[in-house]
């Protein structure tokens, strides 16, 4: 994988993580104001298909969904999923990809 894809893929993810708390903190200011709200099915997807870091971001900096549901769980544990993935595929992309594409194989075999 070469520097010009990690960095693309880098870029995108913390543009998702930005959009991810930028969700969050308009269902914080509706909460405030009485607004409608974001439904939490949705903060939760949101949360785990990539945006586990702006989740508990917003969680952390704006107080928002600190005690509701599996929130105070969930959104530390998508962070550090996320960040972990994140530094693999950073530090050992070759390794990554050849993870990937193993792991494709073997399903590719199952079915």
């Amino acid at each position: 994988m070469t520097i010009d894809a990690i960095l693309t893929l880098l870029a995108i993810f913390a543009l998702w993580n930005g959009i991810v708390f930028l969700v969050y903190a308009f269902d914080k200011m509706a909460a405030t104001q009485g607004a409608w709200r974001v439904r939490e099915d949705t903060l939760i997807l949101l949360a785990v298909f990539g945006g586990g870091l702006g989740a508990f971001a917003c969680q952390r900096l704006l107080r928002h969904k600190t005690r509701k549901g599996a929130f105070p769980v969930l959104l530390p544990l998508m962070a550090g999923l996320h960040l972990t993935i994140v530094l693999l595929i950073a530090l050992v992309p070759d390794a990554v990809l050849q993870a990937v594409d193993e792991a494709a194989l073997l399903l590719n075999r199952r079915i």
